[in-house]
């Protein structure tokens, strides 16, 4: 037996072992994922114990050095772990902002003290984090935003307003750009500051959205004082740590076009159970066959390549530009998803609430998923990147 096969017999045992009945589940909705953070609320004594054994482990980041709370393994023994979870049927122990765009940004750019006080605290869902990028006249032309800090001896004082704040309200702490410089480039004078949510003079207020949710927020700084030893990097220098972050934010928009196992149905079964099948036992509808076929193999070529690049970003590579192909490809394949859903449902689809329409479910994502073009960077800011730095192409101007 090879060390690597003697690993996922390892960690085969410790799932079955440690991982509770009610964490084998499907999730039924985005209110069985975990979050963590000073406000969260269990939902389960089952999924407090979870995510406690999983972070103790060091599972929820497997491939991050011990010291900063990881597990220390390799990329081959983390995606051993992946697929014996997936096997089990596992829930992720932790869904965090922190890990997939702060922590990367954090391991590139931060001071060794700032990794080892907030790296931890990430891994073991102690800290919930948001992002204060955009602003109400700065979304797509994130540099001319305009939330000020001034130094002020040991600290910043900060003044302004972010907007689509994601989960704002419920975080605990905010990664934020913030203009350093009043006279300088616009892209000269940004510097990026993490402080806490709970400083005063920060508020937030939720923006309801189409689909009936309000995961965003409005969030106000007023004379936010902030220790100035939560600056990362240099000063003025936090446009480089933005760009850097934002690469991997689009790679985590881009996993909205992967199929995910914590959902109740696939669409294969819905289209059975929705449209029934003939005596060889394929859909009855030819045209919405035809459409299923396309998308599953479109999104199983998707799958693998988000697999490739993850592979190569585990070994020390950077998204790069590529980032930007992954969050187009990602936000149009979740939305053809939801239109196929819609189609397939047929007029369950229409229902908006009650049991018998799942409380909207159908209806709801779908119009959810028209937002998956704008955050993340919108699609057409994506194709211009793909333009001009992954074909090279000249500008129009």
């Amino acid at each position: 037996m090879s060390e690597l096969d003697a690993f996922r017999e390892e960690v085969r045992s410790w799932l079955e072992e440690n991982c509770p009945p009610a964490m084998r589940t499907p999730m039924r909705s985005d209110e069985d994922v975990c979050w963590a953070g000073r406000q969260w609320q269990f939902q389960s004594e089952d999924q407090r114990l979870w995510l406690q054994r999983m972070a103790e482990k060091g599972w929820t980041v497997p491939e991050w050095p011990e010291k900063y709370g990881g597990g220390g393994l390799s990329s081959a023994e983390a995606r051993v772990l992946q697929q014996e979870m997936a096997a089990l049927g596992c829930r992720p122990p932790l869904a965090s902002l922190g890990i997939i765009m702060l922590a990367p940004a954090m391991f590139k750019f931060a001071s060794e003290e700032q990794k080892l006080e907030h790296l931890p605290k990430i891994a073991s869902g102690e800290i919930r984090w948001c992002q204060g990028y955009s602003e109400p006249g700065a979304g797509s032309d994130l540099a001319s935003l305009q939330t000020s800090a001034i130094r002020k001896g040991d600290h910043y004082v900060v003044n302004g307003s972010k907007i689509w704040t994601s989960y704002g309200d419920k975080a605990d702490w905010i990664f934020c750009l913030v203009r350093t410089d009043a006279n300088a480039p616009k892209r000269e004078s940004i510097s990026f500051l993490l402080f806490d949510m709970a400083s005063p003079g920060v508020s937030t207020s939720p923006i309801q959205l189409i689909s009936g949710a309000s995961p965003f927020c409005q969030t106000f700084f007023d004379d936010v004082e902030v220790p100035a030893r939560n600056l990362v990097g240099e000063v003025n220098k936090g446009w480089t740590v933005a760009k850097y972050l934002l690469q991997h934010e689009r790679n985590m928009a881009a996993a909205l076009g992967r199929s995910r196992s914590g959902k109740k149905k696939t669409l294969p079964q819905i289209a059975v159970e929705a449209l029934g099948t003939d005596d060889a036992g394929t859909l009855k509808e030819p045209v919405l066959r035809q459409k299923l076929a396309r998308f599953q193999i479109r999104e199983q070529a998707f799958t693998l390549t988000m697999q490739r690049i993850g592979d190569e970003m585990a070994r020390g590579g950077d998204p790069g530009p590529a980032s930007s192909v992954l969050k187009y490809y990602g936000s149009e394949t979740n939305k053809q998803r939801r239109e196929l859903w819609l189609a397939l449902a047929g007029m369950d689809s229409l229902g908006w609430e009650g049991e018998v329409f799942d409380e909207g479910i159908v209806a709801r994502s779908w119009l959810r998923s028209k937002a998956n073009s704008i955050e993340g960077g919108t699609s057409e800011v994506q194709l211009n990147i793909i333009a001009k730095r992954v074909l090279g192409l000249p500008s129009a101007v």
